[in-house]
């Protein structure tokens, strides 16, 4: 794939290099299975380096811990899939607002419902109580920002009372440590979760989706890149392209990954996303 996408590029010429980090998280992006490649982000790539070709550019897979990692680094890479935080503010370079997803929530097996019951209101889980009561097991992806509300409520749990998982395919090994009762929780997207349970051979319908208390309804993503001139000098354009893509072809594209009442919610949500922006 990196291979093509530098043939995007143009003629040879003395170009800086552009690396794209790219994560396993469908449904934005697809590394296996019969949708491969056929992810929100694997789709608007190419669209976007096309009107990149000020870059030589190149892919590389990786997961969430090296990924951060490289960021830091001087070496011009970006990432298209990250949600903002204040601290990762302090050493990455961000785009403005481009990708709007339903929030994480909890990801529960149906016949664990009963357990979450004492702590749902309203159709939405108290995080906080319900690890305060430690009753349940958590598992969560190392280095994952779940947004402002989640990783906060997070930072006050000890390290020990949550499963903390590094590896390239951490919500798959995550769904199969919660069906063998290892935990029963984990924090994820719901289509992830659900597209990843059947790389598994977990049938999606035997989990649940639990929004959490004070979670908001969406959560926007951005694109990251390495907080240097060469990095920031990228960003200025992918807000450029991406301020018309972000509308005209994200909020298609994940749509399709909706069903029923919640994709006519949010393509109606979506005439609004940028109105402040």
């Amino acid at each position: 794939m990196g291979l093509a996408l530098s043939s995007i590029a143009g003629p040879s010429q003395a170009k800086d290099t552009l690396t794209w980090l790219l994560r396993d998280l469908p449904p934005s992006t697809i590394f296996a299975g019969p949708l491969e490649g056929k992810g929100v982000i694997d789709q608007l790539m190419p669209l976007l380096i096309a009107q990149m070709p000020e870059y030589d550019h190149v892919t590389m897979r990786v997961n969430r811990a090296r990924g951060m990692q490289m960021l830091q680094e001087t070496s011009l890479t970006c990432d298209p899939t990250l949600i903002w935080t204040a601290e990762r503010a302090k050493t990455i370079a961000f785009s403005i607002p481009t990708y709007a997803v339903l929030s994480n929530g909890l990801i529960v097996r149906n016949d664990d419902v009963a357990i979450f019951k004492p702590f749902i209101q309203e159709g939405h889980v108290d995080l906080s109580a319900l690890l305060a009561s430690k009753t349940v097991k958590l598992g969560v992806v190392a280095e994952r920002s779940y947004g402002a509300v989640i990783d906060q409520i997070l930072k006050g749990v000890a390290p020990s009372e949550i499963n903390v998982h590094y590896g390239n395919n951490a919500i798959g090994s995550l769904l199969q440590m919660e069906r063998m009762g290892r935990l029963q929780a984990l924090i994820s997207f719901w289509p992830e979760a659900r597209y990843l349970a059947q790389q598994q051979g977990i049938d999606p319908e035997e989990l649940h989706f639990l929004p959490i208390k004070d979670a908001p309804k969406y959560q926007f993503t951005h694109f990251g890149c390495s907080n240097t001139p060469e990095g920031r000098q990228a960003i200025e354009i992918i807000n450029r392209e991406m301020r018309s893509l972000r509308q005209t072809r994200l909020v298609e594209l994940y749509s399709q990954w909706l069903d029923g009442k919640t994709r006519k919610d949010y393509l109606e949500d979506a005439r609004h996303f940028y109105d402040k922006q």
